[in-house]
C-alpha cells in the first residue's frame, strides 16, 4: 500500500508547517472563539476520526486527505496537550511525562506486532492504525514540550524554537554521518518537529510585548493554511508523487527491524 507521504526534505518542511498551522488554529479555536480546550478537542478528535476513516479507506496516497490528517493530528493535539496540561492542572513537565511513556508504550506495542516501526514496511490496516496513532500522541506531546519550553525553561519563544531547531540539525548531523538506526532518527525527528512548531506557532500569534511577532491566531493560520495548501498543490500536481514511504536508502537498525 503506498499511502504514506515520502519522507523527503519536503516532507519535512510540510510537517513542520502543518505542526505550527495545528498549534495556531487549536489556539484559535480553543482560546480566540473561546470554545475551550474541552469541546474544542472533542471537536478536533472527532474530525480527526472522520478523516482518519478516509484515509483508511483509500487505497492510494492522496495529498491533501493525508495532509489533512496530519493537521488534524496536529490541532486535536494542541488543544488534548493544553486540556490536560492547564484545566486539569497537570502542568507542562508531568503532561508531557505522561505522553512520552503513552507513545513508548504504542511504539513498543507496534514494534512487537508488525515488527518493525520503519514507515515504509507499513502494509497492514493494523500498521496503518499504529502509525497514526503514534503521530497523534507524539504531536500531544510536542505541544506540552513547546510550551514547557517556552513558559516554564525561561527560554521564551524564540529561545525554545532555537533549542529545538538546533536538536534537529543534530538529528540531521547524526543521519548523514553516524549509522545510527535510521527508524529511530525518524521517530526523534517526527516527535521535536512538534515542538519546533509549538513554539514557532507561539511567536508568530503572540503580540510584541510577549516577545512574539503579533500576527495573531487568525492572522498566522491563514498565511500557514496557504502556504500548506500551496505546497500539497505542488505535491499532487508534480510526477512521481505517490513513491512508498522511505527514511533512507540505507537498511534499518535495530530498532527498525
Amino acid at each position: 500500500m503506498k499511502k504514506i507521504a515520502e519522507v523527503t526534505l519536503l516532507f519535512w518542511v510540510m510537517k513542520i508547517c502543518a505542526t505550527t498551522l495545528g498549534e495556531t488554529a487549536g489556539d484559535l479555536l480553543a482560546q480566540t472563539l473561546n470554545v475551550g480546550y474541552g469541546a474544542s478537542s472533542l471537536i478536533l478528535i472527532g474530525l480527526f476520526l472522520v478523516l482518519l476513516v478516509a484515509q483508511l479507506a483509500v487505497s492510494r496516497y492522496i495529498p491533501a486527505l493525508y495532509w489533512a490528517v496530519i493537521l488534524a493530528t496536529s490541532t486535536a493535539g494542541t488543544t488534548m496537550s493544553d486540556y490536560m496540561d492547564r484545566t486539569l492542572g497537570l502542568g507542562y513537565a508531568t503532561g508531557a511525562l505522561i505522553l512520552v511513556s503513552i507513545l513508548a508504550v504504542v511504539l513498543g506495542l507496534w514494534r512487537l506486532s508488525e515488527k518493525s516501526l520503519s514507515v515504509s514496511d507499513i502494509t497492514t490496516r493494523r500498521g496503518e492504525l499504529f502509525y497514526w496513532t503514534a503521530i497523534l500522541i507524539s504531536n500531544t506531546l510536542g505541544t506540552a514540550l513547546g510550551d514547557f519550553l517556552a513558559d516554564d525553561s525561561g527560554l521564551g519563544f524564540g529561545g525554545g524554537a532555537l533549542l529545538i531547531g538546533s536538536l534537529l540539525a543534530v538529528v540531521v548531523l547524526a543521519y548523514y554521518f553516524t549509522s545510527l538506526s535510521r527508524v529511530l532518527l525518524f521517530w526523534v525527528a517526527f516527535v521535536l518537529t512538534r515542538p519546533f512548531g509549538a513554539t514557532f506557532g507561539d511567536l508568530l500569534t503572540k503580540s510584541p510585548t510577549d516577545h512574539g511577532l503579533g500576527f495573531g491566531t487568525r492572522g498566522s493560520s491563514l498565511i500557514l493554511f496557504g502556504l500548506l495548501l500551496g505546497l500539497i498543490l505542488y505535491t499532487s500536481l508534480r510526477p512521481h508523487s505517490s513513491p512508498p514511504a522511505r527514511e533512507s536508502g540505507r537498511p534499518d537498525g535495530p530498532v527498525g527491524r
